[in-house]
C-alpha cells in the first residue's frame, strides 16, 4: 500500500550556488556516506549528485508529508547509488519500502520518493 508520494523538481545551479556560497552547505545536505560518493565526482556530475540529492530528500520530506526540516532533517536519509548507479534509500525514518527515482537534464533534475508498506 502506498503511504507516500513526494516529487520535487531543482534548478542544478541554484544548488551549485549554494554550496559555493556556504562551506557548511555540504554537511548540512549530505551525511557522510553521501559526501564520499560525491567526492568521486566531478565537474557536472558532482554538481548533479549534490542537486539529486538535495531533490530527493525533498521529495522524501513532501512524501513524509511535513516538508524539510520539520519532522525529518537531510541527515535523517541517506540515499546512495548501487554499482549500478541506481538511488537506494539506505537510512530513513520510514519503517517500510521507499522508492527513489532521479532524473536529470542539464539544468533540471527531477526527483520522486515512494513510501510503501504491506
Amino acid at each position: 500500500m502506498i503511504k507516500g508520494l513526494g516529487i520535487d523538481l531543482t534548478e542544478i545551479s541554484r544548488v551549485g550556488e549554494l554550496a559555493s556560497k556556504h562551506p557548511q552547505f555540504l554537511d548540512r545536505v549530505l551525511t557522510t556516506a553521501e559526501q564520499k560518493q560525491y567526492h568521486g565526482f566531478t565537474g557536472q556530475r558532482a554538481l548533479e549528485y549534490l542537486a539529486g540529492r538535495w531533490s530527493l530528500k525533498e521529495s522524501f520530506a513532501k512524501a513524509w508529508g511535513t516538508g524539510i526540516g520539520k519532522a525529518v532533517g537531510f541527515q535523517d536519509v541517506e540515499i546512495l547509488d548501487s554499482r549500478l548507479g541506481k538511488p537506494v534509500v539506505t537510512r530513513s525514518p520510514f519503517a517500510g519500502r521507499v522508492h527513489a527515482s532521479v532524473s536529470h537534464t542539464g539544468s533540471l533534475v527531477m526527483t520522486e520518493i515512494i513510501l510503501e508498506t504491506d
